[in-house]
């Protein structure tokens, strides 16, 4: 059995489960700098989520004489946050847990969809300064649209399909999947921009696809719907922060190249006091898209999997290395 440490937190079911196989659980959340003191040597195993950076750094201060550490889980699925490189090197599995929280971000995208083109955020602050607005928030339907989607992994075929059920024309692009079914799939984002009115953000945050969404990508979006009705056009972004260059969205915005953003995950986190927040036509949550009740169980009963799997002497189901 082994020391793990959880530095995000964790269900307190999954955290029971660990005891109660004999391990020592220690959750605790530590800063940069007691990361960066070799403080993780003295563990097995080591499971984080966003907040926690698993640098080269911080994995280069493991003291060889003393290092146990062979365990990184991802609670969660974006791994931007761990050096997976220099964990490889030093023979250390980095997990995630892929599937535990996909219904929970599908449907924080559907309802940044719809906030986004009912304008319930704006409604919402507006009627709380008492300013009743409804002559001002003539919104549009989803139905009938073409929803973009950047990237098309499992979280993007949930939106894709409700989306579809809802009357939308589904598109995509993803230069390592083809699917052979009954969506678009577009040979470059620019030519998706070029198509839809509403784009959905699902890929990794990769050296690729930082600042991939920009101002000349925004002004490639049309307005109108194929009946001719000026529907606007709408970015919707609950994978994962730099993505979207949000400099560029805010002047998009200001400049009426876009009708509304909503985000989810930010460039930099906590996102709090910068003007893009706001904006009337911005909407955002705090990066919350798997906060559910559900996935938060689901999360740590497949996060135990892999650590029982780890202990047992074999290679987790879900290793990234």
């Amino acid at each position: 059995m082994g020391r793990i440490a959880i530095t995000d937190g964790m269900s307190e079911t999954a955290i029971s489960k660990l005891k109660h196989l004999g391990h020592d659980v220690v959750v605790e959340h530590y800063d940069k700098n007691d990361l960066e003191s070799g403080i993780l040597s003295e563990f097995d195993a080591i499971v984080v989520r966003s907040a926690t950076k698993i640098s080269k750094k911080v994995l280069d201060s493991l003291d060889p004489n003393r290092n146990n550490l062979k365990f990184i889980g991802r609670a969660g699925v974006g791994v931007d946050n761990i050096d997976i490189q220099t964990a490889s090197k030093l023979g250390i599995f980095v997990c995630n847990t892929p599937k535990a929280s996909t219904q929970s971000v599908v449907e924080m995208t559907l309802g940044h969809l719809f906030s986004s083109v009912r304008h319930l955020s704006r409604a919402d602050r507006d009627l709380r300064s008492g300013i009743w607005s409804k002559k001002q928030l003539k919104g549009s339907e989803l139905s009938g649209k073409k929803l973009g989607l950047v990237g098309f992994g499992r979280i993007s075929k949930g939106v894709a399909n409700i989306s579809h059920h809802l009357g939308m024309d589904i598109h995509y692009f993803d230069p390592f999947i083809d699917e052979n079914g009954q969506f678009t799939k577009h040979n470059s984002i620019e030519d998706l921009f070029d198509e839809c009115t509403h784009i959905s953000i699902h890929c990794n945050l990769t050296p690729e696809t930082e600042g991939l969404v920009n101002l000349d990508l925004i002004k490639r979006m049309p307005t109108f719907d194929k009946e001719g009705v000026e529907c606007g056009n709408h970015i919707v972004n609950c994978a994962r922060g730099g993505i979207i260059n949000e400099k560029d969205a805010l002047i998009a915005l200001n400049d009426g190249y876009l009708t509304s953003l909503a985000l989810d995950v930010f460039e930099i986190e906590p996102a709090t006091g910068q003007q893009l927040l706001q904006h009337e036509k911005f909407n955002g949550s705090p990066h919350i898209a798997a906060s559910t009740k559900e996935a938060q169980n689901r999360i740590g009963i497949e996060m135990v999997e892999l650590i029982d799997e780890f202990f047992r002497g074999e290679k987790p189901s879900t290793a990234l290395n």
